[in-house]
């Protein structure tokens, strides 16, 4: 009889590495496939679906126990559900108007800004000038420039960014996934009347839920329990610096499902972006213990 502890060291393992670039896949291939339904129904019927379908998969997944909760346990949470459900509104209505890879590039600047709060070095402040370099050249072109898609984009970034200072006091009320499985429900009925009422008939077609089915899997539900189950082997701040290269994945899976182009000024806006959340990444570890840019799945994107 083979001992348990020599059982589980044979079980192969599976590198924590490639689980996150598979959630960055999955949640970037949901964004292009929510893109794809714009044609048929608005940005917010589309984050309705989204936050409805979740929700049904997470409560059959992490049903949460409701009762017994206190008053700053329901405070957080629904706090924590409207961050989701704004950030993912604002992304949709933004990547309505401009490339995704450009509409996630410029999310990005929430985090990162959240990432060198506190900041006192000179090297930090040189990050956030880096993407702030980015960002001016995406505005350096006003002819071709969609001045409220990249607002959109940004303000998306700022739901992000508290999302993710919320997900701390959330997991410490909210055992294993159940915090965010209320947050989703929260979310959904935030969304319920704009996205019924700014939504067509076509909304509740079959084609129509069944995407919307497949973009909550992809957006949300599977990146979620991969980055979860990630983040059990691997570094916050080796974590974090994969999720910089979203921006990127974005683009290319953008270019693949959506035939969406950037141009040059755009892809070097990237590269900017890119490289300051890196180094901010880095500069955050070696400052408060490799806490990272992100401590939130990129299930809210």
């Amino acid at each position: 009889m083979v001992p348990a502890a020599s059982a589980q060291a044979r079980r192969p393992r599976v590198n924590p590495v490639l689980l996150v670039l598979v959630a960055i896949v999955s949640v970037q291939t949901g964004s292009s496939f929510a893109k794809l339904l714009f044609d048929q129904t608005s940005p917010y019927g589309v984050t309705l679906l989204r936050a409805v379908f979740a929700t049904l998969v997470l409560l059959a997944i992490a049903p949460p126990r409701l009762r017994g909760r206190t008053r700053a346990d329901w405070g957080y949470v629904v706090a924590y559900g409207l961050c989701l459900a704004g950030m993912n509104l604002l992304f949709y209505l933004s990547i309505a108007r401009i490339p995704i890879g450009l509409a996630v590039t410029l999310e990005f600047i929430g985090p990162l800004l959240l990432a060198v709060r506190g900041a006192k070095r000179a090297v930090e402040f040189g990050w956030v000038l880096l993407a702030a370099g980015g960002v001016a050249l995406l505005g350096a072109f006003p002819a071709e420039a969609d001045l409220l898609g990249m607002a959109l984009a940004v303000g998306a970034g700022a739901f992000w960014a508290a999302y993710i200072v919320l997900a701390g006091p959330v997991g410490v009320r909210w055992s294993g996934a159940t915090g965010v499985t209320v947050a989703s429900g929260a979310g959904a009925l935030a969304l319920v009347v704009p996205g019924l009422a700014l939504s067509g008939p076509e909304l509740l077609s079959w084609r129509v839920l069944g995407l919307g089915l497949v973009v909550a899997l992809l957006a949300t539900v599977i990146p979620y329990g991969l980055e979860m189950f990630a983040r059990r082997s691997i570094r916050s701040h080796t974590f974090s610096i994969l999720m910089s290269l979203e921006p990127g994945a974005a683009a290319l899976l953008a270019f693949l499902i959506v035939g969406e182009l950037l141009g040059w000024q755009e892809w070097l806006a990237m590269l900017c972006v890119v490289a300051a959340s890196i180094g901010a990444t880095w500069s955050s570890s070696t400052r408060r213990g490799a806490t990272g840019t992100r401590t939130a799945p990129s299930a809210a994107q």
